[in-house]
């Protein structure tokens, strides 16, 4: 695996272990952000659009789409099994608050299913890292994209090579701990979080990826308490040079 792309095989492999993790998913998660996760995933809904359509790229169990209030929503996710939980999970919470069904699509991000200028906004949550390819998913993203509209990506930071191995520290010994207690297993699925990790640029690596590939006003903040990431960036208006 390098910054841009994984591996045929691990990426197999990953994929198989993701929805291994799916009994624990939320409770793991709160353990590893240290309960940060909820806000996190506000910091995202915030930054969405009042009205429109949005794309979440990666929604695994639903846990951040449950919570979206009042948008059109569509939810894609490579793992069948992911969709098969999320869907009853996030459409009676949406259903009991008055909010229109979402629609649940099997794809990846490389291969969006979507035609071009379709979003008002997308986003992914903790999903950007388990792309098999970067580049060519954003790519994708940029393509499905209405002019002037963008992209909120969420994900374990990585300042640099020092703030990297305190990262890494952090996944293979307080999450390892946890999962392997959680999930009564040594060799259990969080293990494939850590290596992912190990693999996944800087901040600044994906600025200049969104850039290169033709995002304007792009911007990465590290948020509180220097866990995650947020990258945003734009696709220009028509006419517009980026």
């Amino acid at each position: 695996m390098d910054t841009e792309k994984i591996g045929e095989a691990d990426w197999g492999e990953l994929q198989r272990n993701l929805e291994a993790t799916i009994p624990v998913y939320d409770r793991i998660n709160r353990f590893a952000t240290l309960g940060q996760v909820s806000k996190w995933r506000k910091y995202v809904q915030n930054r969405l659009p009042e009205e429109g359509r949005i794309l979440e790229v990666g929604c695994g169990p639903g846990s951040f789409a449950e919570d979206v209030v009042g948008r059109e929503l569509v939810c894609l996710d490579p793992i069948p099994e992911m969709l098969r939980v999320a869907e009853p999970r996030v459409n009676s919470q949406r259903a009991a608050r008055g909010d229109s069904v979402v629609e649940f699509v099997e794809g990846t991000a490389e291969n969006l299913p979507f035609e071009e200028n379709s979003f008002d906004a997308v986003c992914s949550l903790f999903s950007f890292r388990d792309w098999f390819d970067k580049r060519a998913g954003l790519g994708e993203v940029l393509r499905v994209l209405k002019p002037g509209s963008s992209v909120v990506i969420v994900d374990p930071a990585k300042m640099n090579k020092l703030h990297g191995f305190f990262g890494w520290l952090w996944m293979r010994f307080w999450v390892g701990s946890y999962a392997r207690i959680v999930c009564n297993i040594n060799d259990h699925p969080w293990k494939w979080l850590t290596k992912t990790y190990v693999h996944f640029g800087t901040t600044k690596d994906y600025i200049r990826m969104l850039e290169e590939i033709g995002f304007v006003e792009v911007k990465g903040k590290v948020i509180f308490p220097g866990m995650a990431t947020i990258w945003e960036g734009t696709k220009a208006e028509s006419g517009r040079s980026s």
